[in-house]
């Protein structure tokens, strides 16, 4: 095989290019929601980044954009590569799309070999991950899940353009597609055929992402990369506390109900219950509200959040267990009543052992020590598991650091994350090879 010396370099540069205009849609710093102009400019220069590398390139019926390296065998089951080019507002540079440009620098290492494997390498840039633009998380990798149970006429985003119009504009302009030198004549996207994105299992031979960690345990062991075992199962509330709101200056203290207070005291026993785990488990009130708002009005209703993760859902679901008769008990001391919603549960989503094996091995002949992890943020891995067999391969990011513009990979982190990318595949022929 032809050095590939660079080719990490390459994919972080090309993450710096994509995170300024025009394919982000703000002028200082990076924002590149689902189906909006940033997002079809990256599409195009991605696009034309993975048919220079040898790929079939096309955009899928739910704005997915897909290149394809055949196989040795036309028939067999591809090995999906793939992550996210969306972002959340004011984001990171590489969460998301890193990802797929060390899927296309795979590739172009396979091509300028003349290498064809048993199988077809197929890579995704899925359009929605964040779903920083509509509510909803994960569109375009469920859609080829198959696993989109939403009713898509309903979605809309917070300027109150419909899911249905965006897929139109995103195209409506074009007379046909030209991404490198691949051309594609197409109509409109359309709601009516979004779910015909979706992929057979007997299609996939499995799925693998890479991502960077978004999290400080690669820093801290002083490793380039590690195996994810999983992704974490998730638990998610709405907290409502509603006390009685009064004058700041004429309730006394013995008097007051004084939801705040009561909700200041439950978010410290949330911290408490995952502190006393000391485990992988994490719990996090990342958002909170205090009503009427005013400098001098005791507030009479809080809302907040609470998240809660953990590999182990049986951890997760415990810690939750603890946590929720504790609020009940602040709330009825201090005389205060509390409503507790489910916002959502998220089984855990474990990877596949005998991948998990194969990127160990690739890791070791890559020369790094061998690290197991779980990721506590969801990915598309977790969707693509109903479809495949998944795998996910973290990369070290400065600090921890992500979901901000800080956002940073070393490029000789990337440039072992692209060798052991590529021992993987190998090892996948060798093992699922006809």
């Amino acid at each position: 095989m032809v050095s590939m010396l660079g080719g990490g370099a390459r994919a972080v540069a090309r993450c710096d290019a994509l995170g300024v205009p025009p394919y982000s849609d703000m002028a200082a710093g990076l924002y590149r929601g689902y189906l909006t102009p940033a997002h079809r400019a990256a599409v195009d220069q991605v696009g034309t980044w993975m048919a220079e590398a040898g790929m079939r390139v096309v955009i899928d019926p739910a704005a997915n954009l897909l290149g394809r390296y055949e196989g040795a065998t036309p028939e067999a089951p591809a090995l999906i590569i793939a992550s996210h080019i969306d972002s959340v507002r004011d984001g990171g540079r590489y969460d998301g799309p890193l990802g797929v440009l060390l899927g296309i620098e795979c590739v172009a290492a396979l091509e300028a070999d003349g290498k064809r494997l048993p199988f077809a390498i197929e890579i995704y840039a899925f359009g929605d991950e964040e779903g920083s633009r509509f509510p909803a998380a994960m569109l375009t990798s469920r859609a080829v899940a198959g696993t989109l149970a939403l009713d898509l006429a309903l979605i809309a985003d917070s300027e109150g353009q419909a899911l249905a119009v965006a897929l139109r504009r995103f195209t409506a302009d074009d007379d046909a597609t030209v991404i490198g030198t691949a051309t594609r004549s197409r109509e409109a996207l359309d709601l009516t055929t979004f779910h015909t994105a979706r992929r057979l299992s007997r299609d996939v031979l499995g799925y693998f992402e890479a991502h960077i960690e978004q999290g400080p345990i690669l820093e801290a062991k002083g490793l380039a990369i590690g195996t994810v075992t999983g992704i974490a199962a998730q638990l998610r509330y709405q907290i409502v506390v509603a006390g009685t709101a009064g004058h700041a200056g004429t309730t006394s203290m013995p008097l007051r109900h004084d939801a705040l207070a009561g909700a200041a005291e439950m978010v410290l026993a949330v911290e408490a219950v995952a502190f006393a785990d000391e485990s992988d488990l994490v719990a996090t009130v990342g958002w909170i509200e205090a009503l009427p708002g005013a400098a001098n009005v005791i507030p009479g209703c809080v809302r907040f959040t609470i998240d809660v993760r953990a590999g182990d859902p049986v951890r997760r679901d415990a810690a939750a267990e603890a946590i929720l008769p504790r609020l009940a008990e602040i709330a009825g001391h201090r005389g205060l009543a509390l409503t507790i919603g489910l916002i959502h549960d998220l089984p855990a989503s474990p990877c596949d052992p005998v991948l998990m094996d194969l990127l160990d091995a690739a890791t070791a002949a890559a020369g790094q020590p061998i690290c197991r992890l779980v990721s506590g943020a969801g990915h598309d891995a977790m969707v693509m598991a109903a479809l495949c067999p998944t795998a996910m391969l973290f990369v070290r990011c400065k600090d921890g650091i992500s979901h901000n513009p800080a956002e940073s990979v070393d490029p000789a982190d990337v440039e072992i994350a692209l060798t052991t990318m590529l021992g993987f595949i190998d090892r996948v022929g060798e093992r699922f090879g006809a």
